[in-house]
């Protein structure tokens, strides 16, 4: 029990660690991030339940107003912004990722990009695209148009996932929690 809070408090302090790398706006007032790569590691290596924890934790900490987000931003009022349905989607593309880890018979690194793809850029994509349909009073293919400056760089970050998954699974397979 201990070790899998140890696991969720760093896996959410990675997450926030990410946020310190700056955004870049976009139009459409949702940031560039290198966050979404800290919420595939989550799926990848905790697993399903354990990495749906960490992302909430570190929604929370959020939520209480710690400046935890891309560029600083913290407090209840970044759930009222464009990047609610990406927020929103966190727990959840982190849960689709580290169910399909521990289900697929894929070596680490395939499975982990394939997952990443599937959870990190399809399932967070789907939330993304409703919240800023709703917040920027657009409609769904407007939305998803202007959501698609995301995926150039989604795909980068599956495939970071996949290689630093792969390497934890060669260096320390117990740490791999997502194949326990």
């Amino acid at each position: 029990m201990e070790r899998n809070l140890t696991h969720i408090a760093l896996f959410a302090a990675l997450i926030a660690i990410l946020g310190l790398i700056p955004k870049i706006d976009l139009a459409g007032g949702v940031p560039i991030t290198a966050q979404s790569l800290g919420i595939m590691l989550c799926g990848t290596v905790l697993g399903a339940k354990r990495g749906a924890l960490a992302v909430l934790l570190f929604l929370a900490l959020v939520a209480a107003g710690l400046p935890l987000l891309s560029g600083g931003r913290g407090g209840i009022g970044v759930f009222a912004s464009p990047s609610v349905g990406y927020l929103v989607g966190f727990p959840v593309a982190a849960f689709v990722i580290g169910w399909l880890m521990e289900r697929t018979t894929l070596a680490a690194g395939p499975a982990a990009t394939l997952a990443s793809i599937i959870g990190g850029i399809g399932v967070l994509s789907v939330f993304g695209i409703i919240g800023m349909s709703v917040m920027l009073e657009r409609t769904l293919p407007e939305a998803a148009f202007l959501a698609g400056a995301f995926l150039p760089g989604d795909l980068i970050k599956t495939v970071i996932a996949g290689f630093v998954t792969q390497g934890l699974a060669r260096m320390r397979p117990a740490s791999l929690l997502s194949r326990a």
